[in-house]
């Protein structure tokens, strides 16, 4: 009786197999150094690729993002800021001949480190921000968004009084700041103007309070506590810097051991 030969199964079919195709028209080339990245989100990776694959003048503002995928604004709004921390993105203000000011967003599909701006908190990078130097690689220009009118000001010949800077905020910071610990933070902290619309923070001001809602979630309280402690009893009038408030009630609560 002949003895059935059983062979050993071929080591692809135990991992992807890819089935490529030579593409001759509408594709777009994106480097591994962006779709293998190892400190970008899926969200971050996905969001970069389908901007560069975008013509030049193409609209990419958050409502633009949201309007077109599933993802909300808040998580659209933390991918772009992931992307420009590690330089595939560039976003500057510019005042327009007309008064206007906008804000113009630079796609690059290969940053150097050098066009590279502050590390996102809890990196083991150093938190620096350095000023772009003239672009030597090739980038796109998609869009102008944000558009604000200027502040009418008024004719007069007096000195303007010296501005007073904002007092720095302060947060605590988490032991251990995770990557995914700190989207989750960020994410919280860009939707809660669907809260109170007075709540609409910068970017940067979502940057520095993060690792305090951090702290707040490395103790295992949850995301919709933490909310909950930020907004509630938010006062009638008067909040003229939000992201005051809410470092305030960061520190005020890890401080107590106890949320709102």
């Amino acid at each position: 009786m002949d003895t059935q030969q059983i062979s050993a199964p071929s080591r692809a079919s135990s991992g992807v197999v890819h089935d490529n195709s030579r593409h001759t028209s509408r594709f777009t080339v994106v480097g591994n150094h962006l779709t293998q990245h190892r400190e970008l989100s899926l969200t971050a990776i996905g969001l970069a690729a389908h901007i560069q694959s975008l013509p030049a003048g193409a609209r990419i503002g958050i409502k633009d993002l949201a309007a077109r995928f599933p993802e909300s604004e808040g998580r659209i709004a933390a991918a772009l800021r992931e992307l420009e921390a590690h330089g595939y993105l560039r976003r500057t203000r510019t005042r327009l001949a007309n008064g206007r000011i906008v804000t113009r967003t630079v796609s690059c599909n290969q940053p150097s480190d050098q066009r590279r701006t502050a590390a996102l908190p809890g990196r083991d990078c150093p938190q620096r921000t350095v000023r772009p130097p003239t672009p030597v690689r090739p980038c796109t220009e998609p869009e102008a968004d944000d558009v604000h009118p200027a502040r009418s000001r008024p004719r007069t010949h007096t000195k303007p009084a010296p501005r007073r800077e904002p007092t720095p905020l302060l947060v605590p910071k988490p032991a251990f700041p995770a990557a995914s610990l700190l989207r989750t933070a960020t994410d919280l902290l860009a939707g809660l103007h669907h809260q109170d619309p007075r709540l609409l923070l910068s970017a940067q001001d979502v940057d520095v309070l993060a690792p305090g809602v951090a702290a707040w979630l490395e103790r295992e309280v949850g995301p919709s506590a933490v909310e909950h402690a930020l907004t509630s009893e938010l006062p009638a009038e008067g909040l003229r810097r939000p992201a005051g408030l809410l470092a305030h009630r960061l520190t005020q609560a890890i401080r107590t051991s106890v949320p709102y």
